[in-house]
């Protein structure tokens, strides 16, 4: 019992000294649960009146709960059945809905298919436009090759130059106002004569040469240029000669002839670089024109020859005029002679109705028996009166 368990500081605890310690301890825990004891059996009663409270309280709270419930379940049944119309309103609603939108979306559809279909036949008709262009193209893609085959062939394009003045003069002209290839006094034949009223025939002469300008035109060096348009030159100045010798007639032509250049460009660098030749033909009376100028010539001599007919038809006129008035004349002297016995004719009628009418008073007289004291006068000797 003396024997030391632990040391605590410098006091040292033996066996005895703990047994004590812990029946102290020990009773002093038994001390404590009896008093526990005590407490818990008066806390007990309370506890159970209060659980007893709490109890009741709870009751209420349920059948509270209850009755809310059952409410609860009201509206909610509630609730689900105007749930439940809503939603077949808007069942309804979106039924509707979608039937409008497909309606709209078919009638757009349609729409679009018919303006597809428009577009479509428009397309269709502005490629067929297209495809006819595309031939026209290639057919004028033909004859800009066949024309450059015709001018490069001497023959072929004075043909193409005497054709194309041909279609000019036909076109601004009447038929008797013109001829081609006629034989004139000195038996040369232009090719055409213009026949102006009351004047000699004009000339025209479509044989233009043009070797020398597409020589120009196709220079490569200043001195092959030099050479083209000498060459130029030498040829207009040799055709000019002869177009004024040969068609120019004194009393049968025109003192002036024109010169038929068939193409603009060619009349452009005529003037443009071989001036002094131009100017030598106007000095010999020869008058180089274009198609535009030629055109315009035909215009102004058409008007002439209208205007002289025009002149014509009205000397015609003057005189069926002067023979109408003469005729006017004759009318007017036998429609005197015409009132003149109407009037004799009227004068005859008043003195027969004057006559008719005394008649019918004397025999009115004779009728009612009116005779007066006067005496009679002898038969047929009338007063003036009478």
């Amino acid at each position: 019992m003396d024997q030391i368990l632990l040391l605590v500081g410098e006091r040292a605890v033996t066996y005895g000294d703990a047994a004590a310690i812990l029946a102290v301890v020990s009773f002093v825990v038994l001390m404590v649960i009896a008093v526990s004891v005590v407490r818990g059996a008066r806390h007990r009663g309370s506890v159970a009146a209060l659980l007893e409270a709490q109890a009741r309280e709870l009751d209420g709270r349920v059948a509270e709960l209850q009755r809310m419930q059952a409410e609860l379940k009201g509206g909610v049944q509630a609730s689900l059945h105007g749930l439940g119309v809503r939603q077949s309103d808007m069942q309804r609603f979106v039924a509707e809905r979608i039937e409008v939108l497909q309606h709209r979306v078919g009638r757009g559809l349609a729409d679009t298919v018919e303006r597809t279909t428009e577009n479509l036949a428009q397309l269709n008709e502005r490629l067929a436009v297209i495809d006819t262009a595309q031939r026209n193209l290639s057919e004028l893609t033909g004859q800009v090759v066949g024309l450059k085959d015709i001018l490069a062939n001497k023959q072929a394009r004075g043909a193409y130059g005497q054709g194309r003045m041909e279609a000019i003069v036909r076109d601004g002209l009447p038929a008797g106002a013109y001829s081609f290839q006629p034989t004139l006094a000195n038996n040369r034949r232009p090719d055409c004569l213009i026949h102006l009223p009351g004047d000699h025939p004009l000339v025209i002469d479509a044989k233009f040469p043009l070797e020398g300008f597409a020589a120009f035109r196709g220079a490569q060096s200043d001195e092959a240029r030099r050479g083209a348009a000498q060459r130029v030159r030498a040829d207009l100045g040799v055709h000019i000669k002869d177009v004024a010798e040969k068609y120019l007639v004194p009393g049968e032509t025109q003192d002036m002839a024109l010169l038929f250049v068939p193409s603009e460009a060619l009349y452009a660098d005529l003037h443009e670089h071989f001036d002094d030749v131009v100017q030598r033909a106007h000095r010999a009376r020869v008058v180089i024109v274009s198609p535009s100028l030629l055109a315009l010539a035909i215009q102004i001599t058409r008007a002439l020859v209208r205007d002289a007919r025009m002149r014509e038809e009205a000397r015609k006129i003057q005189a069926e005029v002067r023979l109408l008035l003469d005729d006017v004349e004759r009318l007017r002297g036998r429609v005197g002679k015409l009132d003149t016995h109407f009037r004799q004719v009227q004068e005859d009628v008043a003195a027969v109705t004057t006559s008719s009418e005394k008649i019918v008073k004397r025999a009115d007289r004779i009728e009612a028996l009116e005779f007066d004291d006067a005496p009679v006068a002898p038969a047929g000797k009338l007063s003036a009166a009478e």
